[in-house]
């Protein structure tokens, strides 16, 4: 398995001084690829870890975090850097489903 573009020891700190759990570069793909490698890393974590991404380009900049809330999972920041690159740090959500299907249940 490619493992290029992920680091468990990232050398910047995020906002608030946040540690993620793990950095992900997305900055040489193209969308669909860029969430497909994103969620690929979300899919190796824990729920309520924290993914901090870095891509390059507009439609990563829209597309990530709407993609990535449609899928349950929290946008903690996004922020623009030099040279038209982004950062987007996520939490990752539940278990798929588990978080919305309770809410959306009638009370018995």
């Amino acid at each position: 398995m490619e493992t290029s573009g992920l680091s468990a020891k990232p050398d910047l700190l995020l906002p608030d001084r946040l540690l993620p759990d793990l950095v992900l570069d997305v900055s040489a793909e193209t969308c669909p690829m860029t969430f497909v490698r994103t969620r690929l890393a979300l899919d190796r974590l824990p729920a309520g870890a924290v993914l901090a991404v870095r891509f390059h380009g507009e439609e990563p900049r829209r597309n990530l975090p709407r993609t990535a809330e449609e899928q349950g999972h929290a946008v903690l920041s996004l922020e623009e850097l030099e040279g038209g690159y982004g950062r987007l740090v996520l939490r990752k959500g539940s278990a798929k489903g588990s978080a919305n299907t309770s809410a959306s249940r009638p009370a018995p």
